[in-house]
């Protein structure tokens, strides 16, 4: 049985001033759909929720709602009366309920005095709202609440903190636990994975993926729309598409949609061609009536569009020495902050000693406010450890890309910025900014006028001139539309140097990270892989602790026989285990050698500009390159055998 529809957009326009945002959007939502809503920036995807959700009109166009449809939307700026708490600001979500419990407070007063018709109605009116309240969720209002505040990260000790004193990242997360709290048979989403650290990412996952209403939401968080929808439309050009599925599949139909257009407007585009030229041969001959009648049809014919593609950002990184081959080594650190003379410092956490070897790509995870970017400032000399030392290696030229963008001046224009800091004529600065969609005008735009997406890409523009062989990042997608996001990918992941990064954005470190640094518990713990990779370690560890947890079954008295030939089965298990553990290290570190020397001889060859010698070892650094992930492979998997025979034996 088909699910009713709760929602139908009909010819929806809209314009700002004489520019045309867009303009028959049609689409229907069913009962129960999780719908993503993508887009450039700029597309006008806030401006439609809004529409959607009563807060703006369009200029043409309809919507229809199911009778008594419940809609809440959260925006992307909060607005909250000032002097409430963060729990009273929350509790507002049930209004109804409130209001129907503090007349049942008063009712109660007037039964006390009360006595014939005048108590009868009195029961009546409480037994109606008594009953509004428990449908309105009043009996769980509380315990509702403290879950879904806990989930976004609000500790006990935030509930009475007031509005006013809460930075733009908690009044962002206090909106979206009100519009979850809200029970909206509709839900409008705009960014609500923004200011999210990774607890409250996977919270506010499972919680949509379990909640059985509809929501439509507008995010630049990819691997986030995987996880949560199954329905995407994109708002390009003007104009609104559908595509069932997620953002992944999205892509593919996308793409199949694209190619088949631009096949269908190619094969037109020739047709064209071949009709005006027989027009033209035989308009004035024998064949001309026929001539005519093709051109006819020819000025009849409905003309295809050239299908659109949004400019992409064109970001290149290269032209760096190449660095050594240990690019940066710590003692143990204690990261923090002095507090002035006198005060204790303020210390974040500690890690133990710490390696970054050429070619690697360190993602930086952790909670927000635990000290991530404090650990970027201490690396890059911003501020000093609390005790420690970090040494950079041989030939390393370092790169800080800041989240905030502290490093832009807001008194300089995008132009001045890429002059100042690379010598090059206003014509090279222009295409420069231009790759970087900077088009036109733009260029002269003070970085005070700038866009959140803008000075990134500004700030991206100026970290290219840099030619580092040491990219440390702090969220460098930020602000950046998923296009943007896309290409800065592709970029990273064909960089020659050295990335150490911190990033909310789970596909990018999906891609690009071979280690993962996880800042928890007060101390750093390093993973090997992605962030995939991290998560099935992480689930192993808790899948571990809790058969550690676990009571024991009973298991069969053995005798000390059957004991002594266990253990004695289990140490010869563990000896061959660690033999060929050892020798597998040993064939990984030797593969390393190699591919770095390959690496080394490889660049002695283009400069040498010696082609046959670079074909042939591009050739053996392949095979190289294969024989080392094979290696990685087997020395993972001797090290889970290991684990899992001393766990057997010592059981």
């Amino acid at each position: 049985m088909a699910s009713p529809t709760i929602l139908t957009v009909q010819d929806l326009q809209k314009s700002f001033g004489v520019e045309q945002i867009f303009s028959g959007v049609t689409f229907q939502v069913l009962e129960k759909e999780r719908v993503a809503l993508v887009g450039a920036n700029g597309a006008g995807k806030s401006t439609l929720l809004k529409i959607l959700a009563g807060l703006d009109s369009a200029d043409g166009g309809s919507i229809l709602e199911q009778n008594g449809l419940r809609t809440a939307y959260q925006a992307q700026e909060a607005a909250f009366p000032q002097t409430a708490t963060v729990w009273e600001a929350a509790l507002d979500a049930f209004e109804s309920a409130r209001q129907a419990e503090a007349e049942i407070k008063t009712l109660e007063e007037q039964m006390g005095n009360a006595d014939g018709a005048e108590l009868d109605a009195l029961f009546e009116r409480y037994a109606e709202l008594t009953s509004h309240f428990e449908l309105s969720g009043g009996y769980e209002m509380e315990h509702r609440t403290e879950q879904v505040l806990a989930g976004l990260g609000f500790s006990e000790e935030d509930y009475t903190i007031q509005v006013s004193r809460l930075s733009g990242g908690q009044k962002t997360r206090l909106a979206l636990a009100h519009v979850l709290l809200e029970d909206p048979d509709l839900l409008m989403l705009d960014e609500p994975t923004n200011h999210l650290d990774l607890a409250a990412l996977e919270w506010l996952e499972n919680f949509l993926r379990n909640w059985n209403r509809t929501f439509i939401v507008v995010s630049h968080d990819r691997y986030f729309l995987d996880r949560v929808t199954t329905r995407t439309l994109d708002l390009s050009f003007g104009t609104l598409e559908d595509y069932a599925g997620g953002y992944s599949r999205y892509l593919v139909l996308r793409e199949e949609r694209m190619a088949r257009r631009m096949q269908e407007y190619e094969e037109q585009q020739e047709f064209i061609q071949r009709t005006e030229e027989f027009i033209r041969r035989y308009k004035a001959g024998q064949r001309s009536r026929e001539a005519r009648g093709r051109e006819t049809r020819l000025a009849r014919l409905e003309r295809l569009e050239r299908p659109k593609e949004h400019e992409p950002l064109r970001l290149r990184l290269g032209g760096a020495v190449r660095s050594g081959r240990m690019v940066l080594r710590t003692t143990p650190l204690r990261v923090g902050y002095q507090n002035g003379e006198g005060n204790a410092p303020t210390e974040l956490f500690s890690t133990s000693e710490l390696q970054i070897e050429r070619g690697d790509r360190v993602a930086l995870m952790g909670p927000n406010g635990i000290g991530k970017t404090s650990l970027l400032r201490t690396i890059t000399g911003e501020i000093k450890p609390l005790k420690g030392r970090i040494e950079f290696g041989v030939n390393v030229k370092p790169a800080y890309y800041q989240q905030g963008h502290e490093g832009l001046d807001l008194n300089e224009t995008a132009l001045s910025t890429i002059l100042k800091a690379q010598a090059m004529t206003e014509e090279g600065a222009r295409s420069l900014l231009g790759r970087f969609l900077f088009s036109g005008d733009d260029a002269f735009k003070p970085v005070s006028a700038l866009s959140g997406g803008e000075r990134s890409r500004l700030a991206l523009a100026r970290l290219t001139l840099e030619q580092a062989n040491l990219l440390i990042l702090d969220e460098p997608t930020n602000h950046l539309d998923i296009s943007s996001r896309e290409a800065l990918e592709s970029v990273l992941d064909d960089y020659e140097g050295t990335i150490l990064f911190v990033s909310h954005d789970r596909y990018l470190v999906d891609r690009i990270a071979n280690r993962v640094w996880m800042v928890e518990d007060g101390n750093v713990q390093e993973f090997l892989g992605n962030y995939g990779d991290y998560l099935r370690a992480r689930d192993r560890a808790g899948a571990a602790q809790a058969r550690a947890a676990a009571p024991a079954e009973p298991l069969p008295a053995a005798t000390p026989e059957r004991r002594g030939e266990r253990s004695r089965a289990g140490d010869a298990e563990q000896k061959r285990l660690r033999q060929d553990l050892s020798s597998a290290e040993k064939l990984v570190s030797r593969l390393e050698q190699k591919l770095n020397q390959l690496s080394d001889d490889l660049a002695l060859a283009t400069i040498d500009q010696n082609v046959e010698r670079i074909a042939a070892l591009g050739e053996q650094y392949e095979v190289v390159q294969q024989e080392l992930e094979q290696a990685y492979a087997r020395w993972e998997t001797l090290g889970d055998q290991l684990s899992q025979t001393m766990e057997a034996v010592n059981s």
